[in-house]
């Protein structure tokens, strides 16, 4: 009898301790927990960054300056990458890269050595592998368009520990079995990096102006927008680097924004969004539904999450703005006032 009702009374507390447990894994981590950041590029005299609640209940405009106080975020603030409990917040004017908790916003560190005009960002086993614009060939003829250089961050230490020279430009970049991609807008590859050995590997030839990257089964999408031009998306597939196209017809110019989601190829024109599936040969001309955006707006950010299309309205870039939602038939859901010039949207899942 003694016997049974021990082990009773044990089951009866390793059950309370279970649920217990189970229950504080639901609970947020922080007053940003359960949402989506949505990055504001701002001016010259600064960017920020807004929370929306999943459900969109809850807005707050300025996440940074309401953590922080005073403390200033960056000016021109271009992407936010995760690792870990951290959030990183590339402030390509200011040449910093904030490091905060991605539940709280409050500030962890300041990454302000190393960089000269940041970019884009991913994270490999504890670095981050930062692509930075260097100088513009306006500015700097001679080198502008060959002194980019991915910087090597020690997320340990918050520290640039080294950087890879790409004697081109660099803009976003994507990581995908071990190797990293990075559009060259200055000529007509992708470039190839491999972040074990720093290396440049042999890049891969796609025509100029690649933009906007997308990866999935295995084969890596590639939006081109040249100036003036017809676009392109190139397809190449990663294990043998083979390359197919789809023309685009001059009533796409100016496409971007690339994204995929499902089965489904989504980019953007000017303020409307456009669908084709990811076996097409030929783009779809017709929009799937056109956002209503401000009168000088355009679609700035765009990504697809959730079965919904998250839309950021560029403004006059002047004043603040607002950010959309529809679902996946185009159907209008909800706006969010933001701040100006929303260029991304981040979920903190």
């Amino acid at each position: 009898m003694k016997l049974t009702r021990f082990l009773l009374i044990a089951l009866s507390v390793s059950l309370f301790v279970s649920c217990s447990n189970d229950d504080s894994n639901d609970d947020p981590k922080g007053v940003y927990d359960n949402g989506f950041f949505i990055l504001n590029e701002g001016t010259s005299k600064g960017g920020s960054v807004s929370f929306s609640s999943n459900d969109f209940s809850t807005v707050v405009p300025n996440v940074y300056e309401t953590a922080n106080g005073a403390d200033f975020a960056g000016v021109y603030l271009q992407n936010i990458f995760f690792n870990g409990d951290n959030a990183y917040i590339i402030a390509g004017g200011s040449d910093v890269i904030n490091v905060v908790n991605r539940y709280t916003f409050k500030l962890v560190s300041k990454i302000e050595t190393g960089l000269i005009t940041p970019r884009y960002g991913v994270v490999k086993d504890g670095k981050a592998y930062v692509t930075n614009a260097n100088t513009y060939s306006y500015i700097n003829p001679a080198t502008g368009d060959t002194d980019d250089f991915i910087a090597v961050i020690d997320l340990a230490t918050n520290k640039v520990e080294s950087k890879i020279d790409l004697n081109a430009t660099a803009n976003r970049i994507i990581l995908e079995n071990n190797k990293l991609y990075i559009t060259d807008s200055s000529s007509d590859k992708v470039l190839v990096v491999n972040p074990a050995t720093k290396a440049l590997e042999t890049p891969i030839t796609i025509g100029y102006d690649g933009n906007s990257m997308e990866v999935k089964d295995g084969i890596l999408y590639v939006l081109k927008s040249p100036y003036q031009n017809r676009g392109e998306l190139v397809k190449i597939k990663l294990s043998d680097k083979t390359i197919s196209k789809i023309a685009f017809p001059e009533s796409l110019d100016g496409s971007g924004n690339l994204d995929i989601y499902g089965d489904k190829i989504y980019y953007t024109v000017n303020k409307s969004v456009y669908a084709m599936n990811t076996s097409a040969t030929t783009p779809s001309t017709t929009p799937l539904f056109t956002a209503s955006l401000s009168t000088d707006g355009y679609i700035y950010g765009f990504t697809v999450k959730n079965d919904k299309f998250y839309v950021g309205d560029g403004g006059d870039f002047k004043s603040s703005s607002k950010a959309y939602i529809y679902d996946l038939n185009g159907t209008f859901i909800k706006d969010l006032a933001v701040g100006i010039a929303p260029n991304g949207f981040y979920f903190n899942d």
